[in-house]
């Protein structure tokens, strides 16, 4: 039982962390639509580079321990967890969303951006819904 408890705290830990930069992102990305100054984009650029590949690892470190508590867990745990399967479905989503952000990223590297700091606000509202879902899925697990 200690081993399952170990790995739940790195899991969340390192989820914690990963969420952290994934909701600090798309908020640079408003700054970033919204700046006219040549110098201040050039700054941003460097700040989302760098936090992106900076959560990147958390990400996959969280999608490790995920997986080795689902291990500990064994099969027939994994296959009788309906808010688990629910869960991962929301984890696919979020990792679709962190890949789509570093698309974004090279997006204002490239100063090819299109859209408008609303529509990045709007877009950083996302991850809130995914995680109070699946915080929801795992602590009250309703089906």
């Amino acid at each position: 039982m200690t081993t399952i408890l170990w790995l739940k705290a790195f899991h969340v830990g390192f989820m914690v962390a990963w969420f952290a930069g994934i909701f600090y992102l798309p908020r640079l990305f408003v700054n970033h639509a919204e700046t006219q100054s040549k110098e201040v984009s050039e700054h941003l650029k460097g700040m989302e580079k760098r936090l992106i590949r900076f959560i990147t690892p958390f990400a996959l470190l969280t999608i490790g321990f995920g997986i080795a508590i689902i291990s500990q867990y064994g099969l027939d745990w994994f296959a009788s967890s309906g808010w688990l399967h629910a869960k991962l479905s929301l984890v696919v989503l979020v990792v679709i969303y962190h890949l789509y952000c570093s698309k974004i990223v090279k997006t204002f590297q490239n100063d090819a951006n299109t859209r408008s700091g609303r529509f990045y606000r709007l877009f950083n509202e996302l991850p809130v819904l995914a995680l109070f879902a699946i915080i929801i899925l795992v602590y009250v697990k309703p089906f």
